[in-house]
């Protein structure tokens, strides 16, 4: 009967993904009855299992757990308690089942129920507006000893604008070089978001007054929530899968600052990244990368031009990224931010 009646409408014009979603089945079930074996594996209405609490029961159950003695506990204790006195009236899970279905499974007792933090949104048209930065571990000759490279990279170019190699992971060493990145960077206007993780240095004492200092306003990502920092996190694995990456432990901080120091002005200047039109950071950075998707976009246009025939759409999107956003909200149809290096 189904069958035939999506047959007559799809004859009379209807699309036959519209015409089931109508008769409630899907197009692959539709597929499977048309096939060698039709069968029919839709759930049919669920019925009331034999054992389950009469009416009786359940309201006794709603007496006794909103009951002053229990109206402060979870069933997890409730049901111990009334094991204590002789009484057995359902098991955990029905309690459970019982008070979800009354809409009575909240939190219960003094304490306060555990708050979840909005996510951190911060928006950049334009350089030196929002920074991201955090700490990567390198490895050292000796187990367990790592040095520490601090990166600071800004979320609208992705260019690294300060970083360095310590010995050990404090907030006096951050503050420094947000300090340094900051007077070396000269920005106009000035940086307005430092975002971060929640580590002990990002939220050290001596960072916080820096950050005061400087007239920036301070950013954490929600806790256990590495989304939230995905810049810092895209720059970490660009760094660490490049084929120059060192295999072996580096020797002494010495070693370890030079290979980043090479690193840097190659991933600055040398390579295209993939979130910004694969144009290089500097470039994005200092506006040159207007007149290159230009120029790539004049190229592409006369090429479907002199071929029409190789062509069977619009050219490839050479526009540059105008606003890139953290945790951006589901309205907005721009570009996303965490696309990896």
């Amino acid at each position: 009967m189904i069958v035939s009646l999506i047959d007559d409408a799809v004859a009379d014009g209807a699309r036959r993904a519209r015409a089931c979603a109508v008769l409630g089945v899907s197009a692959r079930t539709l597929e499977r009855w048309r096939g060698a074996h039709p069968t029919d594996a839709r759930p049919s209405a669920r019925r009331c299992p034999a054992n389950a609490l009469t009416a009786a029961e359940r309201d006794a159950v709603l007496t006794v757990v909103n009951s002053a003695p229990y109206r402060d506990c979870s069933p997890h204790q409730i049901v111990p308690r009334l094991a204590d006195t002789g009484v057995y009236l359902a098991s955990e899970s029905t309690l459970y089942r019982v008070l979800r279905a009354e809409q009575l499974l909240a939190h219960r007792g003094r304490a306060a129920a555990p708050v979840r933090r909005p996510p951190p949104r911060h928006e950049a048209t334009g350089p030196n507006q929002v920074w991201s930065w955090d700490i990567t571990y390198l490895k050292t000759p000796v187990r367990g000893v790592f040095f520490y490279l601090y990166l600071i990279v800004d979320m609208w170019s992705r260019k690294i604008v300060g970083w360095q190699v310590c010995a050990t992971e404090n907030a006096a060493d951050a503050a420094a070089l947000v300090t340094t990145a900051g007077h070396r960077a000269a920005c106009a206007p000035p940086l307005r978001v430092l975002h971060a993780d929640n580590g002990g240095p990002m939220k050290g004492a001596t960072m916080v007054v820096t950050l005061e200092r400087l007239s920036v306003l301070p950013s954490f990502s929600r806790p256990g929530v590495s989304n939230d920092n995905p810049f810092s996190e895209a720059l970490f694995r660009t760094l660490k899968y490049v084929p120059a990456y060192p295999t072996k432990p580096v020797a002494d901080l010495a070693a370890a600052s030079a290979w980043v120091a090479h690193f840097v002005p190659w991933y600055n200047h040398v390579h295209q990244h993939s979130a910004i039109r694969f144009v290089t950071p500097e470039d994005r950075h200092t506006g040159r990368d207007v007149a290159l998707l230009a120029a790539r976009h004049a190229l592409y246009t006369a090429a479907r031009t002199n071929t029409p025939e190789r062509w069977s759409g619009a050219t490839r999107d050479w526009s540059p990224i105008t606003t890139v956003r953290i945790n951006p909200e589901h309205d907005r149809t721009t570009e996303s931010p965490e696309t990896a290096a």
